[in-house]
C-alpha cells in the first residue's frame, strides 16, 4: 500500500475550496516560493509517515460525522506525492467526493515534469489550481488563490468557471483551539494583527 509523507490535516475545513473539506498537507516543495504561508511544509523530509488507507479511514470517518463533499490537496506540493494521492483520490470519487487539488506548478509544467502518478491525478482532480505564489500579486477576489497569476483548471463537469468568485464561499481564515491549548490556523493568508482577529 502507497504511503505519504503527511505534514497536516483538516477533518473538515469551509476554507480549502468549495463546501465542507476534508483537507491534507503534504511534507516537501521543491518550487519554495518567496511568502509561501506554509514554508515549514517545504523541506524534504519525513513528518508523518501515513499508509494511503488509514488517510481514507479518516476521510469516511469526516464524510460520515461532518458531511463533507469533497477532499482538497494542498502542501508542500501535492504533486511531488501524485501516486499516494492519485489511489486516495481514486478511493473519495467511489465514495462521491470531489477533488480539488493546489499545485505551485502549472498544468503544463505538470505535463512536461511527467511525475509519478501525475498524469492520473490529474484524472481524478476535478479542480485544479495551479501555479507559483507571487507575493508581488496578491490575489484579492477570487476565492483560494493567493496570487492573481494562478489559474483554475475545471477538469470535470463537478464544478464550473465562476466558482472562485462565487459570494456563497467566503475568503477566510479558520482558527482551531486544541484541547491543550494549541492554537491551529488555516484558510486564507493574511496579517492577523492587521485584521484585528
Amino acid at each position: 500500500m502507497p504511503r505519504l509523507n503527511v505534514a497536516a490535516w483538516r477533518e473538515c475545513t469551509e476554507v480549502e475550496g468549495p463546501g465542507k473539506r476534508f483537507a491534507l498537507w503534504v511534507q516537501g516543495c521543491l518550487r519554495r516560493c518567496p511568502g509561501c504561508c506554509n514554508p515549514h511544509m517545504h523541506a524534504l523530509e519525513p513528518r508523518q509517515i501515513v499508509d494511503t488507507g488509514e488517510v481514507m479511514h479518516w476521510i469516511l470517518d469526516s464524510k460520515r460525522l461532518n458531511g463533507i463533499e469533497g477532499v482538497t490537496f494542498l502542501g508542500g506540493e501535492p504533486l511531488l506525492q501524485a501516486k499516494g494521492l492519485s489511489d486516495i483520490a481514486a478511493a473519495c470519487r467511489r465514495e462521491g467526493l470531489s477533488v480539488v487539488t493546489f499545485s505551485g506548478y502549472t498544468l503544463e509544467e505538470i505535463w512536461e515534469m511527467d511525475l509519478p502518478g501525475a498524469g492520473r491525478l490529474l484524472e481524478l482532480t476535478d479542480l485544479l489550481i495551479d501555479g507559483p505564489y507571487l507575493s508581488e500579486k496578491p490575489e484579492t477576489e477570487r476565492n483560494w488563490a493567493g496570487s492573481t497569476n494562478q489559474e483554475f483548471h475545471f477538469l470535470s463537469d463537478r464544478y464550473g468557471p465562476g466558482i472562485e468568485r462565487d459570494p456563497a464561499f467566503r475568503r477566510g481564515v479558520e482558527l482551531r483551539i486544541g484541547r491543550d491549548g494549541s492554537i491551529q490556523a488555516n484558510g486564507w493568508p493574511m496579517d492577523l494583527g492587521r485584521q484585528g482577529v
